[in-house]
């Protein structure tokens, strides 16, 4: 191993280059005074793994890299990296804080679980998930969010990236999709990485424009009307009214509902989703509990129109649950004694209790003539629109440099419009403490006031 690992190493870093000879088997083992079997294994491995090549009648010869010095070529790779300020106030929006999970509560309902439902753990759930679960999300709608679904629609999948995939599946890969643009950009990947008809919505005070949605032929459309990512928009009414007769003017036409945070409303009461005044069954309704609970709880779920979950289960039903049975069992009944519930109070409470201390400090005298904040109903972030004469790419290089990192609110259009605001970066909050807060506020201050 020894042999075999420095001899790589000189190869890597082109100190044995392409071509060159190495030395027979005999006279390295007898210049290093090993025997030629543990020589002949350390060329065996070089040469299976390409390092070098065999030459009958004439030796060994290294045979990986061309005649550059990979060595040399990292070094100038990394040069070219400018250097960055160490980050201490990273302003990222998919952040939350886990501190305040149940850890308690949730460890005493795994053991329980584990000791009255050992036998259930261990057989094949449900395609669409444990009844159990399926029955508590229904109730949770209902009471919650006013939804009136049966626990038959609902299909429970690890992530809402896996049901968006399943849904494609389902209404067809040939058909034109529309995503808000600007938006989350990973449902765009989604979409792009299943189908190649993939269209721009374009946003306007409303929410998603119905008018593009109709000049585009789109046939589907991903939009997410109680709290738009990432500029907090709200959809009015008279555009989800307009968005359905839409799907109504035509058959297999749908709205996929995304309804992530909605739980976190700080101002009056939750939007009602799109899917509560759908008649026809053309609103397919999306939510996760990965924002609610914590990112590695990768539990999501989606609700289907009766008639698209009769196809669903024709098509689709051989598709195998993908969350574990355990982590169903636990949710269940997390959600069945209350604990749900009270932990989103508790976090909606220590959210808007952030938010308000980043909003205040930046609204402060001097800051706040140089600074508008817009998106502060809902959601964890912010957007903030900066009159320093700075673009944001200076914004963000600035605030960099004074320890703190805000984002472009041009990384999340996934099409290019002429319209784009140069001077805007998003903000998340839910991710650093409220003296994280007021430091990373005082940090942006630094960076921003002339």
């Amino acid at each position: 191993m020894q042999l075999y690992e420095y001899i790589k190493t000189e190869i890597e870093n082109s100190n044995i280059r392409k071509g060159e000879k190495l030395p027979s088997k005999r006279a390295l083992a007898s210049h290093l005074k090993i025997s030629i079997i543990t020589v002949e294994t350390a060329y065996a491995q070089l040469m299976a793994e390409g390092y070098i090549i065999s030459k009958p009648g004439s030796g060994y010869y290294a045979d990986t890299f061309d005649d550059f010095q990979q060595s040399e070529f990292l070094q100038e790779k990394e040069e070219n990296i400018p250097e960055e300020s160490e980050i201490l106030y990273d302003f990222r929006t998919n952040r939350i804080d886990t501190s305040d999970f149940p850890f308690s509560t949730w460890a005493k309902i795994s053991r329980e679980v584990l000791s009255e439902r050992s036998e259930e753990l261990l057989n094949a759930c449900h395609a669409q998930g444990i009844p159990k679960l399926r029955l508590m999300i229904a109730q949770y709608l209902r009471d919650f969010r006013g939804l009136q679904v049966s626990p038959e629609q609902i299909v429970v999948g690890a992530g809402t990236e896996y049901l968006t995939g399943l849904i494609i599946q389902l209404l067809g890969r040939d058909n034109a999709y529309g995503v808000e643009n600007p938006g989350y950009s990973k449902v765009y990947e989604i979409f792009s990485a299943n189908t190649s008809r993939v269209f721009p919505i374009p946003m306007d005070e409303k929410g998603a424009s119905a008018q593009a949605i109709a000049g585009f032929g789109i046939d589907v459309i991903h939009v997410t009307p109680s709290h738009h990512f990432p500029l907090g928009t709200v959809m009015q009414v008279s555009r989800r009214q307009e968005l359905l007769r839409w799907a109504y003017s035509k058959e297999d036409r749908y709205i996929i509902e995304d309804d992530y945070e909605s739980e976190f409303r700080y101002t009056g009461r939750p939007i009602p989703p799109l899917q509560s005044i759908d008649k026809n069954g053309r609103v397919i309704y999306i939510n996760t509990f990965t924002r609610t609970l914590a990112p590695s709880m990768r539990i999501s779920y989606m609700v289907l129109p009766k008639e698209l979950m009769h196809k669903f289960t024709s098509r689709l039903g051989f598709y195998s649950c993908t969350v574990p049975v355990f982590e169903q069992l636990t949710l269940a009944r997390f959600m069945e004694k209350g604990h749900f519930d009270r932990h989103i109070n508790r976090m909606k409470k220590i959210y808007r209790e952030r938010r308000d201390i980043l909003a205040e400090k930046i609204s402060e005298a001097k800051f706040g003539d140089i600074v508008k904040i817009s998106g502060l109903d809902a959601g964890m972030h912010m957007l903030l629109t900066v009159n320093n004469g700075m673009d944001q790419n200076e914004l963000v290089l600035t605030a960099a440099r004074c320890g703190a990192r805000v984002y472009r609110l041009s990384e999340y259009y996934s099409f290019p419009v002429s319209d784009m605001p140069e001077n805007t970066v998003v903000a998340g909050f839910s991710g650093l403490s409220g003296q994280q807060l007021i430091k990373g506020a005082e940090a942006l201050y630094k960076a921003w006031a002339k």
